[in-house]
């Protein structure tokens, strides 16, 4: 069914939204213009625009899985436009999925982390959405599968060969700057793929929505969500070094108003490093509630649980990473770490009237981690020039609880002529940290790291006393106010503004002394963003945007005052385009990230401690993206990109003035190809990544340091993928690492983990 009324408007277009029997707006829907052959899918709130068209009569055609499709004519007028209501009716036939590859560019895709849907080609500011499609052809099953598709955003460090250390243009992405469904999750873990649908990068200052993150940028995943259709499929994956995956993804509705959703899965694998071995669990349950037309409710929980040896790598000797056979485990056999990470979180979305909709999210996580293992080499104890290394033992415990409430007010209006769309929100969330450190065992044993027989090693696992107890809670909370002003067709201007609020508290319980040291520190900051976009037509932009983020220093002056945050500047311009009847994207974008009251050592009065400080350092990070993605031609698709990024100290009294800042490659860059005919697909990816420094930067204030970085090469990696669907059934085949290549990821000089070499795996699915 479709409705309509006329406005008056610059130019022939029209506008509209989609929406089902229910009155519940329908995202995703393909509508098209059949003369034209041009379409776009409705955004996340069921909206769709068309401008620039000339006058006269078109075939509309709207249509989406599970629904029948709607044809109808509109006439255009000049100088009106033309708003649309549609209303999709269900199939009586039980229709399955199709999922249609590439046909949305990346330039139509709005991101939920934004948390106000705006249009990329609206947006001044870089982002990339790696949508189902592409997860699934390419078998990701960890996050540096999904970074092989990213220029700019790569994984720096493996420490322990338990987590995946990620950075953006320079900065690192601590767990402030990951997300999963819009919640902060612990990413000192491995990240579980399985029930994720889409993963969202926002580039750049995100500091207006989410207070003190990095300045690099924010990480989304987003999972699988309820279906009011029965469906589902089961896998079963295996590969190299006995890894073994299965995992069952099952949904549908349990009446009119409700549906579930279950994603599981459970992992046990050994490693190319002889006796290193890991095994996890993990379980994604959702329910969606269809309170009212315009009410939803969506209740999600995340569990994983993740065992794994300790692998801290080839050891380093005179800053050289030392020669052995990569498959070599120095660590000692009984190493193990323990994670674990729940959660549950519900978000409440109400549509008041056509204009404004009111979203609340809350949610609570708990994490845990036990790790008992040799120490890194070189932590403590040097590898001599001969290879011998005395081990130490480690041990530590760590367990975190986290809470976040958020209230979102999301608008569209109309003010002097002018389209407003306005984002007004307040969150509060906490921390509480507790980190219990055990006093370390010194000289354990000694072995040889040149040599296989390591007759010399110990076994047994002796106690360990403890040390001391951290308890840091955090709380925070901040207030925020966004608005997207549509000038006229052509401008567009992006402000807003944050002001956040962070209590640090730290008691430190020694078990020896049996004294608490207590420390504690309040911040406030404000986080002000301002954006220009220029289209010149629709399928090009241009934008230039200034924003503000900050980060938080410990430590105190030479006055004994607690240091205030450090704020970072950060500029961006660049240009989005849609050429060629929006066949390929093609978007430039260029930054520079300041931080000019960087946090460092104060030479006041020859002070050497390290905890008075001055904001007198300089940090720049300086860099050009370019991002490239097609749509499908003949069953081809492409995407690619480069980037270039500089960061360095500028001003320091601690580093050589000019020095690059470590893990950050100056190029990287991708390439993808697939090609889809039928039930047939192959994929071909590469990702380079250029050469890096590891290591420790060289002091200026220290005579004769004897500190070096360790240069790292650059690398080229391919993956080669297969796949091939015959009814229910699927049999998809990856080949990672085509080259073998051999190459590191390096934690200052005592991490030093190999990228994993050749290796396959084999998924067999069937779904219904």
């Amino acid at each position: 069914m479709c409705s309509f009324t006329v406005v008056y408007g610059q130019q022939a277009s029209f506008e509209g939204v989609v929406r089902d029997a229910k009155q519940q707006v329908v995202p995703g829907v393909s509508v098209r213009l059949i003369e034209l052959k041009r379409g776009k899918p409705s955004d996340a709130e069921g909206k769709f625009t068309f401008q620039g068209l000339k006058p006269g009569m078109y075939t509309l055609q709207a249509s989406f899985v599970g629904y029948k499709t709607l044809q109808e004519k509109v006439n255009l007028v000049a100088d009106k436009t033309l708003h649309l209501d549609l209303e999709l009716v269900e199939a009586s036939n039980d229709l399955k999925e199709i999922v249609v590859v590439g046909y949305v560019s990346q330039n139509e895709k709005p991101i939920t982390i934004g948390k106000l849907l705006i249009k990329p080609m609206d947006l001044p500011q870089s982002v990339v959405t790696l949508d189902k499609s592409l997860l699934e052809a390419q078998q990701v099953n960890r996050m540096s599968d999904v970074l092989m598709n990213t220029n700019g955003v790569y994984i720096f460090g493996a420490t322990g060969g338990y987590q995946e250390e990620i950075a953006a243009r320079g900065f690192s992405m601590a767990s402030s700057n990951t997300f999963k469904n819009g919640m902060r999750y612990a990413n000192g873990m491995i990240s579980e793929l399985s029930g994720v649908e889409k993963v969202e990068i926002l580039k750049g200052s995100a500091a207006i929505l989410y207070g003190n993150v990095a300045a690099g940028g924010v990480l989304n995943l987003v999972t699988k969500k309820p279906k009011f259709n029965f469906g589902g499929e089961i896998s079963l994956r295996t590969g190299s070094w006995g890894m073994y995956k299965p995992s069952v993804d099952v949904y549908g509705g349990l009446s009119q108003n409700i549906a579930v959703r279950l994603n599981a899965s459970a992992e046990q694998a050994n490693s190319f490093r002889v006796g290193v071995s890991s095994e996890r669990v993990y379980v994604n349950p959702s329910i969606l509630f269809k309170l009212s037309k315009k009410t939803e409710l969506i209740l999600e929980g995340d569990y994983l649980a993740d065992q794994r040896t300790p692998d801290f790598g080839a050891g380093i000797i005179n800053y050289q990473i030392v020669d052995i056979p990569r498959e070599r485990f120095l660590g000692v056999a009984w190493s193990n770490i323990k994670s674990a990470q729940s959660s549950l979180n519900a978000t409440l979305t109400h549509q008041i009237n056509e204009r404004w909709t009111v979203k609340w999210m809350s949610g609570l996580r708990q994490n845990s981690s036990n790790l008992f293992s040799n120490t890194r080499p070189n932590a403590g104890s040097l590898i001599t020039s001969d290879g011998q290394w005395i081990r130490n033992l480690q041990k530590s415990e760590v367990e975190e609880r986290y809470g976040i409430s958020q209230l979102d007010f999301i608008g569209s209006l109309k003010v002097a002529g002018m389209k407003h769309q306005v984002l007004l929100g307040v969150d509060s969330d906490f921390y509480d940290t507790d980190t219990y450190a055990y006093n370390q065992f010194n000289r354990y044993d000694t072995v040889n790291v040149y040599s296989n027989a390591l007759s010399s090693a110990r076994n047994d696992q002796p106690a360990m006393t403890p040390l001391t107890k951290t308890m840091a809670p955090i709380r925070r909370f901040g207030i925020y106010a966004q608005d997207l002003i549509h000038l006229n067709e052509q401008w567009k201007v992006l402000a807003g503004i944050r002001y956040s609020y962070q209590q640090t508290l730290s008691d430190v319980y020694n078990y020896t002394t049996k004294k608490t040291t207590s420390s504690s520190n309040f911040d406030g900051a404000f986080s002000p963003r301002l954006g220009i976009v220029y289209k010149p037509s629709l399928n090009h932009a241009f934008f230039a945007s200034y924003s503000n983020s900050f980060t938080l220093n410990t430590g105190v002056d030479i006055n004994n005052q607690a240091l205030p945050p450090s704020l970072i500047d950060q500029y961006e311009v660049g240009v989005k385009n849609d050429i060629w009847d929006g066949l390929v994207s093609v978007n430039v974008t260029a930054y520079r990230i300041l931080n000019n009251n960087l946090a460092q050592n104060s030479l006041v009065n020859a002070t050497t401690y390290s905890y008075v400080k001055e904001m007198a350092g300089s940090v720049q990070s300086e860099g050009i993206e370019l991002d490239l993605m097609s749509k499908p031609v003949a069953g081809f698709s492409f995407s690619g990109g480069y980037s270039f990024n500089e960061t360095k100290y500028v001003k320091s009294n601690t580093y050589i003035e000019g020095s690059l800042l470590k893990y950050n490659p100056r190029h990287t860059a991708n390439v993808g190809i697939q090609f889809r005919h039928q039930g047939l697909q192959v994929g071909l990816t590469t990702v380079y990544i250029g050469e890096r420094f590891a290591g420790r930067s060289t002091r200026v204030l220290v005579a004769n340091d004897a500190y070096r970085l360790i240069a790292l090469p650059a690398y080229l990696q391919a993956d080669l993928t297969a796949g091939y669907t015959y009814k229910k059934m699927s049999l998809r085949a990856r080949m990672a690492n085509l080259g073998d290549v051999i190459n590191y990821n390096v934690h200052d000089d005592n991490s030093v983990n190999p990228i994993t070499p050749r290796n396959y795996s084999l998924t067999l699915t069937y779904g219904w």
